[in-house]
């Protein structure tokens, strides 16, 4: 077993923000973690009813289909960031405004059936590349958005992304 994925990720290795969401993830193999937080996200995202999609909490908030929809960007943001890392990228990988992406926002089209299983697949494909890395990868460190990071603690920050929006779904959107 790579014993990089049993360790959690020492605050250099991600930017500061970052640390709300390495604090969510528990102890174990984050990959084991973010198998099942697929499988709950799925279940969960599935079961919400296809009526509640389009429903915020305020005004000016995102309906749930957008949060699903923004988790799902991110997620692909992470996972490009961890590849570009694992691969000795040596320039600065670029931000993202997740505000100005969800100006855009194609997820009123989306059922959230189909939002669970663009997660899943998304999910699934991020998995297929962390499972392949070995040590150096993971433990390979680079910058984004200006910032250092390790690919490594990309995986628990897309974990911990993750299971923020959960519990806002479950506090603030009631699904």
């Amino acid at each position: 077993m790579n014993t990089a994925l049993r360790e959690r990720p020492t605050p250099d290795e991600y930017a500061k923000p970052f640390e709300r969401y390495v604090a969510r993830v528990g102890a174990g193999d984050v990959l084991d973690f973010l198998e099942s937080q697929r499988q709950n996200v799925v279940a969960r995202v599935a079961g919400i009813p296809e009526a509640r999609g389009g429903y915020r909490y305020a005004e000016d908030k995102w309906s749930v289909g957008e949060v699903v929809g923004h988790v799902i960007d991110t997620e692909r943001v992470f996972a490009y960031r961890a590849l570009c890392i694992a691969r000795g990228e040596t320039l600065s990988l670029p931000a993202f405004d997740e505000q100005a992406y969800m100006k855009v926002k194609p997820f009123d089209g989306y059922t959230l059936s189909e939002l669970a299983h663009e997660f899943d697949l998304v999910r699934q494909a991020g998995l297929s590349m962390l499972r392949h890395l070995d040590t150096s990868a993971w433990l390979r460190r680079g910058t984004a958005n200006q910032n250092p990071t390790s690919v490594r603690a990309i995986a628990y920050v897309m974990a911990g992304h993750v299971d923020h929006h959960l519990a806002v779904l479950a506090d603030r959107y009631r699904v």
